[in-house]
């Protein structure tokens, strides 16, 4: 039988109509959505689209935080043979001119006020799009645009339009075939414009079913949607696999109560990017230095036996009698109070993604009984091309090939993907998809890696990324940029980071502080400070970050490819990197070119030899105004190691990451 998104929720709705699909949060109370009444609302809805003109072929951009509406129109829009096109609901209103025009959009459907306002004041140059509706009508009761409405008119709409075409909508859910475009996402666009990234049902259904194979999930999980729609990642988690598992999918009541929301659902499968990780420890962190000196040492005493044991338990290995029994005790008192207060209790398999994860973090995780994971993929490839198996999660691999996937090298390097989840194409641009995808079904990922013995993949760098150092001591060393600026946000003081070197003597880098880490080390420390530019530019701080830069030097050193990537001199930004101002991406990767145009300054007076620099910035504020900020900005020197420096030296910047974690 033909595999679609909505023959998947027919046959939920048919076979267990009463449990339970997606679950929202509305003022505090969730509100239950069974598979039965989705069914009805997405044959209300899909009768509405086609009213309204949408048919096969055509897209439906969709905008919003996660909502089961949202979701609802996806599967409408898929049972029409239409095409959803999720973009990002943080994007400034000019991100989403390229997108509406390249995909010839005519059709949104938008979540709130924040959004409709957004396409409004684009639509002047998308004249496709005639039609709007929104989900949630607070602030738009006296809104009269030419073909805006609200989702329970368009509902209202489809029942007129089923009862004039009674056996329309299942026949065309009938026509429907696993080879149709089921959706497209917008690549985030680290260089020029984003590219649509075209996938059939087939593709999406492949890759959900091997992920949950791989992992034996079943109707019983419970998820939390709270990442961008428009983000794969999120998409195959929260709908492609939702839909073949049949669990269910629980949707925050705002950003805001996501940490909140997460605990009362206690999800049993979750997926989150390093930072969320890395968030929800820091606060974890800040918490425990407030309390008091015997809770603290406990807390201390505990998580020194965890970090020995808990990996050791998480994989399946001896452990002694003794240390379990210590490990019982202190998941009584500690780790499982932890868990519950992190939202974790339930957690049954847990995964990270997107960047590296730092191999503290993602031990400390383990070590309290959370099954935390790493796995590899893309955009392109549907997200699952590896995934680590329970008793074989390492920080620094990404894990094995998984059913259907097989992986090569280039003779550069690259790594190779064929699977059944690669993308059909990008969107009417023959020529890059010409570039990626070969005539015999290879992808080309774009990262540099290889395979270890055990066969986990290790990631490098992106292969285009990895350069040379050019003259000096380092002449002709391998420069890996993302490998040096994962290393350096694994300190938890550094939020983000951006290496220079190619074609240069040494490496510099920018770094951003990470403002809530920092502010609460300058509070401990008595240090006042008067915001983000302030607190970066003091002279303590920037001693704490040298003392990181330092611990990563003594790190690289001991791998003599990468010793020449230690970073020599560095500046603290006086502004945090912003996808707003065109310098990170919606999915917070790095804009290297851009921000290399933008700081040109700044790279020259590292390179030479200036003690300040002047900097003065344009940046774009949350409701749409421009303003400058400007300072002088300190340039700092970093202790360098040799090639291959003793194992004392790096036991000691070891320890002393340790005290800084």
């Amino acid at each position: 039988m033909e595999q679609t998104f909505p023959r998947w929720l027919l046959a939920h709705a048919g076979q267990r109509p009463h449990a339970p699909a997606l679950r929202e949060k509305q003022l505090g109370i969730w509100q239950t959505l069974d598979w039965a009444a989705l069914a009805a609302m997405v044959r209300e809805l899909a009768h509405g689209l086609a009213a309204a003109g949408l048919g096969r072929g055509q897209h439906l951009a969709v905008i919003g935080e996660n909502r089961p509406r949202l979701y609802a129109c996806m599967l409408a829009a898929q049972s029409l043979g239409a095409v959803p096109v999720p973009l990002y609901q943080d994007a400034v209103a000019q991100e989403f001119v390229y997108p509406l025009q390249n995909a010839e959009i005519a059709f949104a459907v938008a979540e709130d006020q924040e959004q409709i306002d957004k396409l409004l004041e684009v639509r002047p140059h998308c004249p496709l799009l005639q039609h709007l509706w929104f989900d949630d009508p607070r602030g738009l009761r006296r809104y009269d645009a030419p073909g805006l409405a609200s989702l329970d008119a368009l509902r209202a709409e489809g029942r007129a339009h089923a009862l004039r075409h009674p056996g329309f909508l299942d026949a065309e859910v009938e026509a429907g075939r696993s080879g149709d475009v089921a959706a497209m996402f917008f690549t985030s666009g680290t260089t020029g414009h984003p590219k649509g990234v075209v996938h059939t049902h087939a593709s999406l259904i492949d890759r959900a079913q091997a992920g949950a194979r791989f992992d034996r999930l079943g109707s019983e999980e419970e998820v939390l949607a709270y990442l961008p729609c428009a983000w794969i990642g999120q998409n195959i988690f929260s709908y492609a696999q939702w839909l073949t598992c049949g669990y269910v999918v629980n949707c925050p009541e705002s950003p805001e109560t996501v940490s909140i929301d997460l605990k009362e659902i206690g999800p049993t499968y979750y997926f989150a990017p390093p930072r969320v990780f890395e968030g929800l420890l820091t606060s974890v962190m800040i918490r425990m230095e407030d309390a008091g000196a015997l809770k603290r040492g406990l807390f201390h005493r505990c998580m020194d036996l965890a970090r020995r044991v808990g990996p050791a338990l998480m994989d399946g290995q001896p452990v002694s009698l003794w240390d379990r029994c210590r490990y019982q005790l202190g998941d009584l008192l500690i780790y499982g109070p932890l868990r519950n207060t992190l939202g974790f209790s339930r957690v049954r398999v847990a995964y990270t993604a997107g960047e590296a994860i730092g191999p503290d973090l993602f031990r400390f995780y383990r070590a309290i009984g959370v099954n935390l994971k790493q796995l590899y993929g893309s955009t392109e490839t549907a997200v699952f091309v590896c995934l680590q198996p329970d008793h074989e999660a390492r920080a620094d691999t990404v894990g094995v090939p998984i059913e259907g996937v097989e992986i090569r090298l280039s003779e550069s390097g690259e790594i190779l993907v064929r699977s059944p989840g690669l993308l059909q194409g990008y969107y009417k641009n023959p020529p890059a998809t010409a570039e990626v995808l070969s005539a015999d079904g290879w992808y080309r990922t774009g990262d540099a890696g290889f395979l270890d013995a055990g066969g986990h993949l290790k990631i490098i760098d992106r292969a285009k990324d990895v350069g040379r150092l050019s003259g000096g001591p380092w002449d002709g060393a391998m420069f890996a940029p993302k490998y040096v600026e994962n290393k350096l946000k694994f300190f938890p003081y550094i939020k983000e980071a951006v290496a220079f070197g190619d074609g240069r003597e040494q490496v510099c880098a920018f770094i951003n502080i990470d403002m809530a880490a920092v502010g609460h080390w300058a509070e401990r420390h008595h240090l006042p400070y008067a915001g983000y530019a302030d607190l970066a530019s003091k002279p303590e701080v920037l001693a704490l970050i040298r003392e990181g830069i330092e611990q990563v030097n003594a790190d690289l050193a001991r791998d003599e490819r990468l010793a020449g990537s230690q970073v020599t001199r560095f500046l603290v930004l006086h502004k945090e990197l912003d996808a707003d101002d065109g310098e990170l991406t919606r999915t917070r990767k790095v804009r290297r070119g851009a921000i290399a145009e933008k700081y040109q300054v700044l790279i020259e007076a590292l390179y030479s030899g200036r003690r300040s620099q002047f900097i003065e910035t344009l940046v774009r504020f949350e409701d749409g105004r421009t303003g400058r900020v400007s300072a002088d900005l300190r340039i700092e020197d970093a202790r360098t190691f040799p090639a291959g420096a003793s194992e004392d030296v790096h036991a000691k910047a070891n320890a002393a990451r340790r005290r800084a974690a």
